[in-house]
């Protein structure tokens, strides 16, 4: 039999954490790979390519939020054509090809000395712009959007290839599994923002990217070694996808076979299309994701103005962008925990397999994130304090004296919000879309993030217009310690917290497909 050719679902040689297990070390390599470009994506941006922060904030927001929106695109092509197996393999490809392009798009950087005045424990100390002609600067931004397109195929379907190795019926694994996903991809987070950021900054960026490419060689080697256990779901045939899509969303009629197949029992609800109904909880999610959308641009830059040094006997430097590792930390801690702990302690509270609703889940972490937010402002208006007293308002040259460590907590709080907001999404909306199109569920959840990073992106734009027009300093002026960062998050946590009242709303009306699980009230 042809790899990757559809299986039938429920074939009892293959599935089982025995193929999941394949696809959580494929999300745990591919995370390293990933985020080695990813994460410190802004860092290359100011340095080597001379961007302003408040260019480099609003370029890396557009380039996350279409990392997170072509998922959308990923999906489509795989329920109605491809199949998530094959999804995969596509994305292996893309990731080869793009991080190859951008190590050699590396490599045409020119490099520039510190400018004058420059210490090395400042970690304010970054390249002067290099002279990158229009071609390299278009074969740079080829192989990121490359990189976006492999990301767009790969984020949706092999997270649903590994929750499809799973029956219906058993929804405590599959919960569990979305758990363990995580768990396992977060090491992979970590591991690129120390050991990959290390390298990009002190030994090289093409380096860096190096190792990044090399990940992805052997995430492709080992989703391959896993094919004779998958189990592989058919795709819908792509005749009827427009009239499924119409079906779903509208509620209208008229199906074809293959919809009808699909619409079977309980795939319909009341006989209302499923993305009409998820588009409330879909619209009250945006303000978390761009809240955290922060963790990749402010907060790494607002890390970049600070002693950064590890000691000062060991003389080791502490990449700004290493302290997302924290959110990964806190996944690593609290995902056991939570798996089991919290929710059998729950569930003999509830009675809910899952100890609570996916929905309230999800409100749990948003009100984290209103926390979050304003423990971030709190922490930058000491920092500019600091910056103050010690007459650095006009060094951006020297580190102000605090501590890096200062920014922990908020990374810390990051990580409990996406352990129960994001994994919950994810969970929501893999669950409550018909079964044949679960990489389309996964991609309308990863879409919020997009949207949220494009929403987060168009805020600094203007924050940043409002705030200059009158001749005044921008909140995200350059020298960071005449901006007003402490500012920007106050009004992200006031934004988080009408979103919580508004998710509350739409929540508590909210009817669980049938068969899924039921209700529990929010308040």
């Amino acid at each position: 039999m042809e790899s990757g050719e559809p299986l039938p679902r429920r074939d009892g040689r293959r599935g089982g954490w025995r193929a999941a297990l394949f696809i959580v070390a494929v999300g745990f390599l591919e995370r390293i790979g990933f985020t080695g470009v990813g994460g410190n994506l802004i860092t290359y941006l100011t340095g080597p390519l001379g961007m302003s922060t408040a260019a480099a904030a609003a370029g890396v927001n557009a380039w996350s939020g279409t990392v997170l929106v072509l998922p959308l695109v990923g999906a489509l092509a795989a329920d109605s054509r491809l199949g998530r197996y094959r999804a995969v393999l596509i994305a292996g490809v893309l990731y080869l090809l793009s991080l190859g392009m951008l190590t050699v798009s590396s490599m045409l950087q020119t490099p520039q000395p510190h400018p004058a005045g420059c210490h090395s424990t400042g970690s304010t100390c970054s390249p002067l712009p290099s002279a990158s002609s229009p071609a390299r600067l278009a074969f740079f931004y080829t192989a990121i959007y490359l990189l976006a397109l492999a990301q767009g195929f790969h984020m949706p379907c092999s997270e649903a290839l590994g929750a499809d190795q799973f029956d219906p019926s058993v929804g405590a694994s599959r919960s569990s599994y979305f758990n363990w996903f995580h768990f396992s991809i977060s090491w992979g987070y970590a591991i690129a923002a120390i050991v990959v950021t290390y390298i990009e900054e002190n030994v090289g960026w093409t380096e860096g990217f190096a190792v990044c490419w090399a990940t992805m060689v052997v995430y492709l080697v080992v989703f391959l070694l896993g094919t004779r256990t998958y189990r592989v779901e058919q795709p819908v045939d792509s005749s009827s996808l427009a009239h499924l899509t119409k079906k779903l969303t509208f509620g209208t009629n008229n199906a074809t076979t293959d919809t009808q197949r699909l619409l079977a029992t309980d795939q319909d609800v009341d006989g209302k299309g499923f993305l009409i109904k998820l588009l409330p909880i879909w619209l009250s999610s945006i303000v978390i994701a761009a809240a955290t959308s922060q963790v990749s641009t402010l907060f790494t830059k607002q890390g970049s103005t600070m002693d950064r040094r590890l000691g000062a006997a060991t003389g080791l430097v502490v990449p700004p962008a290493a302290l997302q590792s924290f959110v990964s930390f806190t996944y690593i801690a609290l995902v056991p925990v939570y798996d089991r702990a919290l929710v059998p302690l729950a569930r003999r509270l509830t009675r809910h397999p899952a100890g609570v609703t996916m929905l309230q889940r999800i409100g749990a972490g948003m009100v984290m994130s209103c926390v979050t937010m304003a423990v971030a402002a709190l922490v930058e208006a000491k920092r500019l304090r600091v910056a103050a007293d010690a007459g650095l308002l006009d060094r951006p040259d020297v580190a102000v004296p605090m501590s890096l460590w200062w920014l922990v907590p908020q990374y810390v709080l990051v990580g409990f919000t996406e352990v129960f907001c994001f994994i919950g999404l994810e969970e929501f909306f893999y669950d409550q879309v018909p079964d044949g199109l679960r990489s389309v569920g996964l991609a309308l959840c990863l879409s919020i993030f997009g949207v949220g990073s494009y929403a987060s992106g168009m805020l600094v734009w203007a924050v940043d217009w409002a705030t200059t027009r009158g001749g005044g300093e921008s909140w995200f002026a350059d020298n960071l310690n005449r901006a007003h960062l402490d500012y920007f998050y106050w009004i992200l946590a006031g934004l988080s917290a009408l979103e919580v009242v508004v998710f509350l709303y739409f929540a508590n009306r909210y009817v669980y497909r049938k068969n899924s699980e039921q209700p529990v009230a929010l308040h």
